[in-house]
């Protein structure tokens, strides 16, 4: 790589991948709690909660997340409330998140068999107990593989943050870049690190995918 590419560099790329990976799992976990609540919500028995969901994926999925932070770190000030640049980044990515997911698990829900549900009526259980003791469960199972497919779209998504400053592994790229002018060693080197983190979970997704496809409902 050259002598003026020390060691030093590649300690704060590596820290910028760390960033990567924190604000991915915010953002998983964040957007999932709002996700579930958004597929729980898309199939409620009242009509315009379920219609005002849709709405709300509807609006989500057709913006870019790249306006979605601007919104957050710009847009909110001018009504007085400041943020952070992590903060705007995990909002906005949460929200992204909850709106995909939200719709995938939905889906993943109303794929459970019709048998089963009926077969939980049959026990006299209430909505909640057919939810949680039996729907729920399969629908996990349904579900994992989409949602180990879709974390990889989370952790690229993340280097949109760096547009308002967050120092993830993009925007750590830049600042060397500005120091040393290698953008073709660092940007290579950069793209190998998103691979390392992408990949492994790419090959888990395919995986999932395969083994569920091999099982059955009883």
């Amino acid at each position: 790589m050259g002598q003026s590419f020390a060691v030093g560099y590649l300690a704060f790329l590596l820290k910028g991948a760390l960033w990567t990976v924190g604000l991915s799992t915010i953002a998983l976990i964040c957007g999932g709690v709002l996700a579930l609540i958004v597929a729980l919500c898309r199939i409620s028995t009242l009509r315009w909660l379920r219609v005002a969901t849709a709405l709300y994926i509807q609006i989500i999925q057709g913006t870019p997340v790249l306006v979605i932070i601007f919104l957050m770190y710009f847009g909110l000030p001018s009504l007085g409330l400041t943020v952070s640049p992590l903060a705007a980044a995990s909002v906005s990515l949460s929200v992204y998140v909850s709106a995909y997911l939200g719709e995938s698990w939905r889906g993943s829900i109303q794929s459970v068999p019709q048998a089963q549900w009926e077969a939980a009526e049959c026990l006299a259980l209430s909505r909640v107990q057919r939810m949680t003791k039996v729907i729920l469960p399969q629908a996990i199972r349904i579900a994992t593989p989409p949602t180990v497919g879709f974390m990889v779209q989370i952790i690229k998504n993340t280097s949109l943050a760096s547009v308002v400053g967050f120092v993830e592994l993009v925007r750590a790229g830049q600042i060397v870049n500005n120091t040393i002018f290698q953008p073709f060693v660092i940007y290579l080197l950069i793209a190998f690190l998103y691979f390392l983190m992408c990949y492994p979970l790419s090959m888990l997704s395919r995986r999932l995918e395969n083994k569920a496809g091999g099982q059955s409902y009883a």
